[in-house]
């Protein structure tokens, strides 16, 4: 899942992508590196971010969503608001990833009579609040359960439970510690039987290790795609995704996933 960020102020590549030609650009680079999943979301959620009124959302998300229908890959909406999620249902889109799980009022409405993928994420708090001190006994544990609990309740209002993918929130109400706890227990969350969504691409998480700024965090991301992806990650979300599929085809060839006939190798 390619990340699509038409936002001023989002923490990677905030202001990058917000004219459309650049944005439309980006998606098709995409494209041609090999995504599966392209993300286009209209509202940033870092860590101390302030809620944006919908209309400003939709201005930014549904110019996007117009100039990719007809792309050759699922889209996906990361968005909250209700009206967004009709309005991107409306053009096309085939998932919609909410980082509040559904629970804005109105927004299971919005999508619970829909075909589209549903993405259920954990965030302990608020985006503006979230890091201030989060605190866990078990932290795969809670995540887990709190993610079960909320697939049953779309559910048990008549969401197909094939349509729920589900995403720990790295770094969404979440220290340092409970993220390498979080990824180090994948296979936990994953026995919960429903695909899993990871997104760590160039997180902070990853600069405290490493000690290197945002733009310099291309190693550690890889690293941390690799480890979910050997965790049981059916969708990893990512800023760089030529990158990301060469270490991930590197390692299906290592465990024998490599096509049975394999290009031929070069001799000069």
């Amino acid at each position: 899942m390619g990340v699509l960020n038409v936002t001023p102020d989002s923490f990677s590549d905030g202001g990058r992508f917000v004219h459309l030609d650049a944005a439309v650009a980006h998606a098709q680079q995409m494209v041609d590196e090999g995504v599966d999943i392209i993300d286009v979301g209209g509202e940033s959620t870092r860590p101390g971010a302030s809620r944006i009124d919908v209309a400003v959302e939709m201005e930014r998300v549904l110019p996007v969503l117009r100039a990719l229908q007809g792309v050759r890959v699922p889209v996906s909406v990361d968005t909250s608001q209700p009206a967004l999620m009709r309005a991107a249902l409306d053009l096309g889109a085939a998932i919609i990833n909410d980082v509040r799980s559904f629970g804005a009022d109105q927004a299971l409405d919005a999508v619970r009579d829909a075909d589209c993928g549903l993405v259920l994420m954990h965030m302990q708090g608020a985006p503006g609040t979230m890091q201030l001190r989060p605190v866990y006994d078990d932290v795969v544990d809670e995540v887990g359960d709190w993610l079960a609990r909320r697939r049953d309740a779309l559910c048990a209002v008549g969401v197909a439970r094939e349509r729920i993918a589900i995403d720990p929130g790295f770094g969404f109400g979440k220290t340092h510690g409970h993220n390498w706890q979080l990824l180090a227990g994948l296979k936990r969350l994953s026995t919960l039987g429903q695909p899993l969504l990871v997104g760590v691409s160039r997180k902070s998480t990853l600069g405290a290790i490493t000690g290197r700024p945002v733009t310099q965090r291309l190693g550690a991301s890889l690293a941390a795609a690799l480890i979910a992806v050997q965790n049981g990650a059916r969708i990893v979300r990512v800023h760089d995704v030529a990158a990301t599929r060469d270490a991930i085809a590197v390692w299906e060839a290592v465990q024998g996933e490599w096509p049975p006939t394999p290009p031929m190798e070069e001799t000069s």
